[in-house]
């Protein structure tokens, strides 16, 4: 009653409403501005030459247009009134009783009346009914059928009934409750999976935060590996450097040491030469003299001989530049250069991956399988090889290797270009051997993992197949075994190089190179060290 009375207090008597910009008269009465300039603007032009300007409330004349008032104070407080009834505001519903528009607090279901806090009041002592929050929507609170409150709920129909539907309808015989109960469960039902997917939130938040922080780790880690990688470039350039260095300045030596040796033999040609051309001139001085007696008394016996004039040196006593010296400079630095790589490697701190000597057990081999003398090459055959069964022999057709590893870090390579169809992998120590079809097969189980061509090139473990795409046909495959760090890595070793895939495990047996071998066709375990750095 206390919010209708304050709330008749605050509209203005000319827009029926809460005051808006609030304004008084010297009367006292307050308006809208815009309600009492639109009242004012509204006198005639005889009522304002003989100034019967009037307050719309109390008619209190005025012999000028009044000068309108602003009250903050008014203002502040229709701001606070409105503030405090935003419900009332925003449902527009108003008290059934009261003449002027008092906005309802509680609607009856049984009345289909909306009520006031005064006539609520009244209501709420005289009778027992079933009141809710104010609504004019009241058939979608009865039964569509019995026109009877709801008041119920089925949970066997998740339906709201009322009494009739219980006592004599469809759901007669159900086990129902009260709307407000059977809303308190499921409500407590709701509360139960509100937390449980806030639990998966928190998890989700987690776990996005767990991968930016593998990104972020990830990209430092990229950023960190192209640094050591710029580094070991940069210490192997200085060392050809060195080298090229070092051959280029032979072959300066060389080229200075021929052209100081040619210089001082064209001198002694030259000089040689100053010599043969004196002795031309002495010689043709004498052949000028006419007189015979003179010209015999002058000529020396010598004179006559040529031989003294002989060339004492030629091209063939001038050095050359010894290509087989630099060519043996040149190996020599290279085969040091090469030795040289992997401490170049160690100090930047990359892993040089030797080759692991793999060799194929024929004692695992299946019978449709030939093994070749050197046990690096497995081919189908149709032909039984009828070989004794034992305890390691396959059913099915693969072989594994004769050594095993349970520590360190290896690495092998094998050749796929004769198998139309393969399967390359590393099996677990216990795998089973004894029964025939893809139980045993290396990647259908949980004891093994492979890459497999088959159509398409997957990456498989226990019978999960991950597709793969290479990019281009996948003609060696590079094996990659961390046993420690349970890391597993499968290479393309064609142009580019690529990863396939890489598994992540916690090894807890011995483990060993397996083949799967298909129709027609061969795989070979290659032995040449391509020094894979990893």
């Amino acid at each position: 009653m206390a919010s209708a009375e304050l709330r008749d207090e605050l509209n203005c008597s000319i827009c029926l409403s809460l005051y808006t910009d609030p304004v008084s008269l010297r009367c006292g009465h307050f308006f809208c501005r815009l309600c009492i300039v639109s009242a004012l603007d509204g006198a005639t032009d005889a009522q304002e030459a003989a100034g019967v300007y009037s307050c719309p409330d109390c008619r209190a004349q005025y012999p000028e247009r009044p000068t309108l008032e602003k009250n903050r104070k008014l203002r502040n407080i229709v701001k606070r009134f409105s503030s405090t009834q935003p419900e009332m505001e925003e449902t527009g519903i108003f008290c059934t009783y009261c003449d002027s528009l008092t906005p309802a607090v509680r609607t009856c279901l049984h009345c289909e009346t909306s009520m006031c806090e005064e006539y609520f009041a009244a209501h709420n002592k005289s009778v027992n009914h079933n009141l809710i929050e104010p609504t004019v929507s009241f058939m979608d609170r009865k039964c569509s059928t019995h026109k009877e409150i709801l008041k119920y709920y089925c949970p066997r129909d998740n339906s709201c009934i009322c009494v009739s539907c219980w006592v004599a309808g469809t759901h007669k015989g159900h086990d129902v409750e009260l709307l407000d109960v059977a809303s308190e469960d499921v409500k407590e039902k709701l509360r139960s999976v509100i937390e449980k997917l806030k639990s998966k939130t928190e998890e989700a938040e987690k776990r996005i935060q767990t991968l930016k922080d593998h990104g972020a780790e990830q990209e430092k880690k990229s950023s960190g590996l192209a640094d050591r990688v710029t580094g070991l470039f940069t210490d192997l350039r200085k060392t050809l450097d060195d080298l090229e260095e070092r051959i280029q300045g032979e072959i300066s030596r060389q080229k200075d040491q021929v052209s100081l040796s040619v210089s001082d033999l064209v001198g002694q040609v030259e000089l040689h030469m100053k010599e043969v051309s004196k002795k031309i001139n002495s010689l043709e001085g004498l052949c000028n003299i006419s007189d015979p007696l003179s010209f015999l008394r002058n000529v020396n016996t010598g004179d006559i001989s040529a031989g003294s004039c002989d060339v004492i040196s030629d091209v063939r006593d001038a050095p050359c530049v010894d290509e087989g010296l630099v060519s043996q400079i040149l190996h020599k630095g290279l085969g040091n250069f090469a030795d040289n790589v992997i401490e170049v490697k160690m100090k930047r701190q990359f892993s040089v991956m030797e080759k692991s000597d793999i060799l194929l057990d024929i004692d695992t081999a299946h019978n449709n399988i030939i093994i070749s003398q050197d046990l690096r090459s497995a081919s189908h055959t149709t032909t039984s090889q009828n070989r004794p069964d034992g305890p390691k022999r396959f059913r099915s057709r693969q072989v594994l290797s004769s050594r095993s590893f349970s520590s360190g870090r290896h690495y092998w390579e094998v050749d796929v270009t004769q198998a139309s169809s393969w399967m390359v992998g590393v099996a677990g120590e216990s795998l089973e051997r004894k029964v025939s079809g893809k139980l045993s097969y290396i990647g259908y189980n949980e004891k093994s993992w492979a890459i497999i061509l088959s159509k398409n090139l997957f990456a498989s473990h226990n019978n999960i197949h991950k597709l793969l795409v290479s990019g281009s046909p996948v003609r060696v495959v590079g094996v990659y075994l961390d046993y420690e760090a349970g890391r597993l890595s499968f290479y393309q070793l064609c142009d580019p190089i690529r990863l396939l895939h890489t598994v992540t495990a916690s090894f807890s047996e011995p483990l060993y190179a397996a083949l799967h071998i298909y129709d027609n066709c061969t795989i070979k375990i290659m032995t040449k060290n391509t020094g894979l750095t990893l």
